[in-house]
């Protein structure tokens, strides 16, 4: 009879903790730790190889990233990366040891409590990181611009010029004033300076996922997804590096779940009581569909833009962000005027958006 060998890894930056089941035994064969260093990864290899029958690993996704899992795949080991929060917890249990976690990881793996990951390969991950090292100075922009908007109402200065701030218009005002105290001035013009110097960086970012976007790898997923409105060159890349190919979500629900855009529900004999959104999933994919919601505010219009994006796509593709226009016209005028707030129709909108992009995931696909 084969013996399967379970083993479950807490991955910590320090030590690996490792639980060892063995078969359908009880309690853990071996418990041991291993630094995490090239001699680590050598010893534990060596350690898999030695056990003889079939070995599964696991350990939870975490800041330590997939090198373990990438190092076990090429040495021909079979190993998976269990979503943390979705990791069953006992709430009676109040007591957490890395040796206990790991032991736990092993068990759970047995008994298949476990809900994996899919883990990217190394371009897609590269990718992400160059999409969500854009969205971070992006938010870096919004702070200044808070810092710079507050700092200058304190000293009693509001802009009513225009409706607009941060036009040209903007700047020129900011460039009229100035501080009498002694260090104000000096604040204000490097607040301004770093300003421009996030602007510069987000536009390296942005040359920089234009240039990958328009890779053959990249370029028809691209075009695909902006023919939906609200959803640019941006958008669709950050659906493609955070995402990956949408045919692994059998059905729509499953990826409006995945985003985080479904409510959440408490539910015991007769009563059903449903609450906000979960909110777990891709919080970045999340984000995007939010703000393309908006789009479907106001009469659907086709402009130069729109146009331009479906220009010479397949049929199925524009027949569907057609039906996506209609649709998701209709369903945001319907609920603000029943007196749902706009924000909480944005969200519903999100929601049913993440269908169409799903949709467009099967026709199309990296």
């Amino acid at each position: 009879m084969k013996i399967i060998h379970w083993i479950g890894i807490d991955d910590h930056a320090d030590k690996w903790t490792i639980a060892q089941y063995k078969g359908n035994e009880a309690k853990p064969a071996k418990e041991f730790e291993l630094v995490p260093d090239e001699s680590g990864y050598r010893k534990l290899i060596k350690f898999l190889k030695e056990l003889g029958g079939e070995v599964r690993v696991v350990y939870e996704a975490g800041p330590c990233g997939y090198e373990l899992y990438r190092r076990l795949k090429k040495a021909g080991l079979s190993c998976d990366v269990a979503a943390p929060s979705l990791t069953p917890r006992k709430p009676g249990d109040r007591v957490k040891t890395n040796r206990r976690d790991a032991a736990k990881l092993g068990d759970y793996l047995r008994s298949g409590s476990l809900t994996m990951i899919v883990v990217p390969d190394e371009g897609r991950e590269s990718l992400r990181d160059l999409v969500r090292a854009r969205h971070a100075v992006q938010k870096d922009v919004v702070s200044i611009r808070n810092q710079i908007g507050k700092f200058l109402l304190r000293y009693g200065y509001r802009y009513r010029e225009g409706k607009t701030a941060w036009s040209q218009r903007f700047w020129a005002w900011v460039g009229k004033i100035k501080l009498t105290s002694e260090y104000g001035q000096f604040v204000l013009d490097e607040m301004i300076r770093s300003h421009s110097q996030r602007l510069e960086q987000r536009a390296r970012y942005d040359n920089a996922i234009e240039a990958a976007a328009k890779k053959p790898e990249y370029a028809l997923y691209v075009a695909a997804f902006s023919v939906l409105r609200g959803i640019d060159g941006l958008s669709a890349m950050t659906i493609l590096s955070e995402l990956g190919d949408l045919r692994r979500f059998p059905t729509a629900p499953k990826l409006m779940g995945a985003v985080g855009l479904v409510p959440s529900e408490a539910s015991t004999g007769e009563t059903i009581t449903r609450y906000s959104i979960t909110k777990t999933g891709n919080a970045h994919v999340r984000h995007i569909a939010v703000e393309a919601a908006w789009q479907y505010q106001r009469r659907v219009t086709n402009g130069p833009t729109i146009k331009g994006r479906r220009k010479d796509q397949p049929q199925a593709l524009v027949d569907i962000a057609e039906r996506c226009d209609l649709r998701l016209n209709r369903k945001f005028h319907r609920m603000t005027s029943r007196g749902k707030r706009s924000t909480v129709a944005a969200v519903a909108v999100a929601r049913e958006l993440m269908g169409f992009i799903w949709a467009i995931g099967q026709i199309v696909h990296p």
